[in-house]
């Protein structure tokens, strides 16, 4: 068994260990390998582990990644998750190339998205970015913004509106965590009473993973329990 495998075993079996001590059913938690930075051989030893949704934080490195793999492997059906900040003048390539994006935390961005996806794909899967821990420095829309954001979303043509996505402040006292990733469950809660199709909360990384699940997210995040620390290059 190779590394990338073991850890990969490890961090599901964590994730059942989570959910089955607050009563849920572990395949209600889709695990999102986080490969940023990391080389195509890393996330081909994932695949061969069985994994198949992927997230990726810079734009052109993920879509780089998207390319190689539809080409190497086509037949595998894998998922791409763009889950970094986003910028306008990048919002195309995330249109043409994704499965999901985790970060629409304003109507332009969403807008953009829309008009550049192309109607021969099926629509762009979408969370709204909400800035729970309410800090200066972190991406994401404030809560009471939230029900006139889902409102532009959910009117756009080439993308679904799926649910929320957060990233809390870090946190290492379990309650303050359980706590907010709950506050971020009970606006899941409100929104889901009009817009019941909703089906996917995005909460939960390496070190507040049993939090989150304990709190209701339907996916967690997770990077370096699977492929080690990232190395970080300058992305332009």
């Amino acid at each position: 068994m190779n590394p990338i495998e073991q850890n990969l075993q490890n961090v599901r079996e964590k994730i059942a260990s989570a959910a089955a001590a607050c009563g849920r059913d572990p395949h209600a938690v889709t695990l999102l390998a986080v490969s940023k930075t990391k080389p195509v051989a890393a996330i081909e030893e994932a695949i061969a582990s069985g994994q198949r949704g992927f997230g990726e934080n810079y734009v052109q490195e993920g879509v780089d990644k998207v390319l190689y793999f539809r080409e190497a492997m086509p037949k595998v059906a894998l998922q791409w998750h763009f889950i970094g900040p986003l910028q306008s003048n990048k919002s195309r390539l995330v249109a043409e190339h994704f499965d999901w994006c985790h970060t629409v935390d304003r109507p332009k961005i969403a807008q953009r998205l829309s008009e550049q996806r192309s109607a021969a794909l099926s629509p762009l899967n979408v969370l709204l970015q909400v800035n729970i821990s309410g800090e200066a420095s972190k991406s994401g829309i404030e809560p009471a913004e939230l029900p006139a954001l889902a409102a532009t979303v959910a009117a756009l043509p080439h993308l679904t509106l799926r649910g929320l996505m957060a990233i809390p402040a870090p946190e290492s006292d379990y309650a303050r965590q359980l706590a907010v990733f709950q506050s971020m469950n009970d606006l899941f809660a409100q929104l889901k009473l009009h817009y019941p199709q909703l089906d996917t909360l995005s909460m939960g990384m390496t070190d507040d993973m049993s939090a989150a699940i304990a709190a209701g997210s339907t996916l967690i995040r997770i990077g370096t329990a699977i492929f080690g620390a990232r190395d970080y290059p300058q992305h332009v």
